[in-house]
This record gives structure tokens, sequence and C-alpha cells, in this order.
């Protein structure tokens, strides 16, 4: 997961007030419902001692949100009176919570938003088709593809043989003509936003047909969703999940082998900490432990970070602070352009539930 979007946010250097605020709006009165879940999370900041020009800049933010109406998750960071980030996100929150701390709690929003996955979906038919792509940052963009050829689309069924046989090869013809032009249409696509996947739904004769003139590295990345129509957000949905997960046991078994073969990957708070000091990791893996208490000593540089107040006076940060273990983490991995890699409770043996992919060994 790129999380390079986050590097503003460290710009300012806290403390930041964190908000996950529940915007659904199942109900004719949600304004309302919301406006009282935010005063529940209003109390809970100024009880955290949050600065009221802070929660002042959060206030806005959930006010305009609101009034546009939002809907699923709004997430908001904020420090010195100023709302540095704020998203929203699809879906219910996990937990709607308030924390006032040193860095930003940004892991919910990174778990919620989840392995990015790009994708393009065509629906095609005799004549042409439609082509949307959602790139892994969630920019999407809709092609029509209209037919170069559109008659005769349709075989006879009935009259002169010869005629019946002619008329029947000029529209395999057409069927061919239009497909070529779709499944060029595709390839570009594909390449320009990334797709992981490609989703293809519609005729099951212009299916067939686009198939034959996709290139091999688009072909290889075709799911048939078979006819689709009102099925189809089900079908993207399951291909996107399957890729994601297929993407993660990747990830996870080259780190498994790096472990215990190549020695260009660490486990452990200790190593992964001397690791992201160092600016070695390539890609952080970090366990999605949502009551995890585990914590780490940090500085005012995003490399700051150690498991004890000790090391980091050892190495000049005169006063570190203390803070939950994933944000810290997280934090210096931003600081020196790595990916992040969530995974479920108990994926890595490492009780600590962290480990990484290293640029290079010691």
């Amino acid at each position: 997961m790129d999380v390079t979007f986050l590097k503003s946010l460290y710009d300012i250097p806290g403390p930041f007030a964190s908000v996950y605020l529940d915007m659904r709006r199942a109900t004719e009165d949600a304004p309302k419902v919301i406006e009282l879940r935010w005063r529940a999370l209003h109390r809970e900041l100024a009880e955290q001692g949050t600065p009221a020009a802070t929660v002042e800049a959060i206030e806005r933010v959930v006010a305009e949100e609101n009034i546009q109406r939002e809907s699923g998750t709004l997430a908001v960071f904020a420090a010195d009176g100023e709302a540095v980030h704020s998203e929203v996100l699809p879906g219910a929150p996990r937990a709607e919570l308030a924390r006032y701390a040193p860095l930003p709690h940004v892991k919910p929003l990174l778990a919620q938003r989840g392995q990015p996955i790009a994708y393009l979906v065509a629906t095609v038919d005799r004549l042409g088709g439609e082509i949307t792509c959602v790139a892994r940052g969630g920019d999407r963009r809709t092609i029509a593809v209209k037919p170069d050829e559109d008659f005769p689309v349709r075989k006879t069924k009935a009259g002169d043989m010869f005629r019946q046989d002619k008329q029947q090869r000029a529209a395999e013809e057409v069927w061919r003509i239009n497909a070529k032009k779709v499944a060029h249409a595709m390839v570009g696509a594909a390449d320009d936003c990334g797709a992981d996947i490609v989703v293809l739904a519609g005729d099951v004769r212009a299916r067939t047909a686009v198939q034959e003139e996709l290139s091999e590295p688009v072909l290889s990345r075709v799911v048939d969703a078979g006819g689709a129509g009102p099925t189809l957000d089900e079908e993207i949905t399951r291909a996107v999940e399957l890729k994601r997960a297929e993407h993660l046991t990747s990830l996870v078994s080259r780190f498994d082998e790096q472990l215990t073969k190549h020695g260009r990957a660490v486990e452990g708070m200790k190593r992964v900490t001397d690791a992201l000091r160092k600016g070695q990791v390539a890609c952080l893996f970090l366990e999605d432990r949502p009551d995890s208490s585990i914590t780490l000593w940090t500085g005012p540089q995003a490399t700051d970070v150690a498991t004890s107040a000790d090391r980091l006076r050892e190495l000049g940060v005169a006063d570190p602070v203390v803070d939950l273990a994933d944000a810290a983490l997280i934090r210096a991995l931003v600081g020196t352009d790595g990916e992040l890699v969530l995974l479920p409770p108990e994926s890595l043996r490492a009780k600590s539930g962290a480990g990484a992919l290293l640029r290079y060994a010691d």
C-alpha cells in the first residue's frame, strides 16, 4: 500500500487529534444523528485535553460534510488549530473514536481503505462496449466504444441458402471488426490505469471475440463475468477481493523466504525500528490489531523511533515521547518512502506483529 499521500500530514509537529465519525445516512433525521455523534466525540477530545482551536477545526469539517450530505466514515486529523487531512471512506467505521496523541492515528484509515487494486470493467455487445477504469488512487474514467461497422449484426435464419450463408459471414466479420476495436481500447485503458484485473461481461459471442483480440498480458488478467447484468457489481467486488488476497499471500511468501533464506527481512519491534531508522525498509508488514496497546518511543523526526526512550536519547533525541507502535511505525515508513502491508492478526510469527522486507541487508 502506497502511504506517501500522508506525507503532508507529518509536516506539522503535533500533537494530533484523530477522529473517525460514522456519517452514514440511513434515516431522514441523519444530519441530527450525526450531530449527536459528533458531540459525543467532541466531549472525548475535550476530556483528553485537546486545545479548543483544534476541536473547532474538526467541527468545521464535520459541519461541512454534514451539509454536503456525505455518507460513510469521516476521518479527520487536526493539529495546532488546523485540519490537516480529512476524507470520507465508504461504509461504517470499525469503531467511532476520538484520540489526542503525539502522532495521528492513521491505521484505521489505511485499514478501511484496504490494499488498493486497480481494475477495468468492460461490458460488450456485438456493436461495441463500455469500458470503465478505476485506478489505485480511486480515479475513475469511462470510455464508450462505438462500432466501426453496424450492419449486418445478426445472422439471417431463413431464406435463400447462398444469401443466408453470405450474410452470416458478413455478420461474423462485423463482430470481429467491432471486437477488435473494443479490445484495442481495453488494452490502452488497462495500461493507462495499471489494471490488476480486467472484468469482462456482456454478450457471450462478443466476449469470445474480444478475448481473441486481446494482447496476452491483458488476457492473463481477464475475469469472465458472463452476462453479469444486475450482478456485475458483485462480480467486480469478488474479483477485487480475490486479487487482493492473492497479492497479500504473495507478499507474505516473499517475506518468509527472505527471512529464512536470504537475510533481507526482519521481524520484531527492535529489529524493525532499527531498520526504519536506517531507511532500510522497502515494505513494512503490520498486523491489524485494533486493540493493540504496544507502544514505541518517538522524537521530532520521522525516523526517530525506538523501543526505549534511552535508545533515542543515545541517538540525540532530547525529549522522547511515547505513542502507539503502529502510529510510530507508519510515520517512519512514510518518511522513508516505504510500502505498507496490513495483515490479519496472527499472520506473522513475531509476537509484536511487525516485520519488514529490506532494501538491502546489513
